[in-house]
């Protein structure tokens, strides 16, 4: 498949229709061990990944557990995919009960070159509806990557810092297949450790990038308590596996913003994040 037929791709929209319900919200808040809210009222930021899932029948998927290629995402040749980065724009919070409408769309293709070979990035814009009119908007960055090459130097990563605020997260096995399940993402590198060591490469089981953005927002939610986002921006710099213990971070900048990472057990900064609020 050439370049020009993957960026035919370009401009093609779906659009979904879901309730914000309130089982996947509990369960959330159980899988994140956080307590149990007697009244929960509004999504918090980046909850909304807990609706519109995808529904392939099992026969439609590939070998790594996500759907085959082609459909709604353009079919590109390269085997392994991943959730590189997000920006989105609140306008407005899902409330529970909700009828809410998601209408998709591809906003760009584009094939690079990198130092692991050919790269192919994806964006999709997505744009969710509430009875309230338009409540986010969402760029959402995939990255298609070739299989490792055996003995590949690894890439070295970024210092983090220490943060003025850090929680320590400790991945299992359970806390990735709940947020899977949760998610319906069938993707292997989550929880079907012989796949993603043997056929991946990696060392261990993969931390959800979506599932490491959450804590990311949640951290600073917390921080300013009572306050509304207005955006969020997140970026993957290096994948975090379930061996180890890791940190998520921040810091304010000044009263409607904060700069959010995640720092590996290597001290190395695995995402980074920035927390904008209304004013």
């Amino acid at each position: 498949m050439t370049a020009d037929d993957l960026k035919a791709w370009i401009g093609r929209t779906e659009t979904l229709h879901d309730q914000v319900t309130p089982a996947p919200v509990r369960m959330l808040r159980a899988t994140l061990d956080l307590p149990p809210d007697p009244a929960p009222a509004e999504l918090p930021p980046l909850w909304h990944w807990l609706y519109f899932l995808p529904s392939a029948r099992r026969s439609e998927l590939g070998p790594d557990g996500h759907p085959r290629r082609g459909g709604f995402l353009p079919p590109v040749p390269l085997p392994r995919r991943m959730w590189a980065g997000g920006q989105l724009e609140f306008f407005h919070p899902l409330r529970l009960g909700d009828a809410i409408e998601r209408v998709s769309t591809i906003d760009d293709v584009a094939l690079k070159s990198g130092r692991s070979g050919a790269l192919c990035f994806v964006r999709v814009r997505h744009e969710i509806h509430s009875p309230r009119g338009l409540a986010l908007r969402e760029f959402h960055d995939i990255v298609y990557r070739p299989d490792p090459v055996p003995g590949a130097a690894v890439a070295a990563g970024e210092p983090a810092p220490q943060g003025q605020w850090s929680e320590r997260v400790v991945p299992d096995d359970v806390l990735l297949f709940r947020y899977s399940a949760l998610t319906f993402n069938g993707h292997r590198i989550h929880y079907d450790r012989k796949y993603v060591t043997g056929v991946e490469g990696y060392p261990g089981l993969v931390v959800h990038g979506p599932l490491l953005a959450t804590l990311l927002a949640g951290l600073g939610g917390r921080q300013f308590a009572g306050r509304q986002a207005s955006s969020f921006v997140f970026r993957a710099l290096k994948p975090v596996f379930d061996l180890h213990p890791f940190d998520i971070c921040g810091r304010p900048d000044g009263q409607a913003a904060a700069d959010l990472w995640v720092r590996d057990h290597e001290g190395h900064k695995t995402m980074a994040a920035r927390l904008e609020l209304r004013a």
